[in-house]
């Protein structure tokens, strides 16, 4: 699917109208053609499915020589990223995303890591879903169904309108194969996401 900049360019210029302002004055005239420019950078994501960023993203290497123990996992902190919730198409901020996989004879490149989490983030979204998403796709891309993701975030729908908390913060978790039942596993993982904090 592609976005559809001048579609986009209309129902920018109508909103404006319909807030009451003039879309031909120069500070506005060119306003609709921005948006469209930045909706398509910001939703890039909803051009892919979560098969076609497995793909696209899936480049792994071999773990040869690598004397590894069962529970032993990769874990990538704090990527920050940024996405908008579908309810009120309101900013989800400081947005920092922790991945952690248990290998199964293939490592996945640690760009790509980073790369998946801001796709999937560059959607219409939820949080919840930000999570399965990308728990989805990087099972999906590094062969291992034992992955887990946990999200931090503000979400403007909470702080800057409606109950207005600014200091209100959401954290998500999205366990999936082992991190779903291996207590031991879990527990060192909230360690190391704990760690430095």
């Amino acid at each position: 699917m592609a976005i559809d900049k001048e579609a986009i360019k209309e129902h920018v210029r109508g909103i404006l109208i319909a807030l009451g302002d003039d879309p031909d004055r120069e500070g506005l005239v060119e306003t609709p053609d921005r948006v469209a420019r930045m909706y398509e950078e910001v939703f890039e994501g909803m051009n892919y499915t979560n098969d076609e960023l497995a793909e696209m993203f899936g480049k792994t290497f071999a773990e040869d020589g690598v004397a590894r123990q069962a529970g032993d996992m990769v874990f990538v902190k704090d990527i920050e990223v940024f996405s908008y919730c579908e309810h009120h198409m309101a900013l989800m901020y400081d947005m920092k995303v922790s991945v952690a996989y248990i290998p199964n004879g293939r490592v996945l490149g640690l760009s790509k890591i980073a790369r998946i989490a801001d796709m999937v983030a560059k959607r219409l979204q939820l949080q919840e879903r930000i999570g399965s998403d990308i728990a989805y796709v990087i099972s999906k891309a590094a062969g291992t169904e034992d992955v887990a993701v946990m999200i931090e975030a503000h979400h403007s729908c909470m702080t800057a309108r409606g109950i207005k908390k600014p200091g209100s913060k959401t954290m998500t978790t999205t366990l999936r194969g082992r991190f779903e039942s291996d207590t031991a596993l879990q527990n060192k993982l909230l360690m190391m996401y704990n760690a430095g904090r």
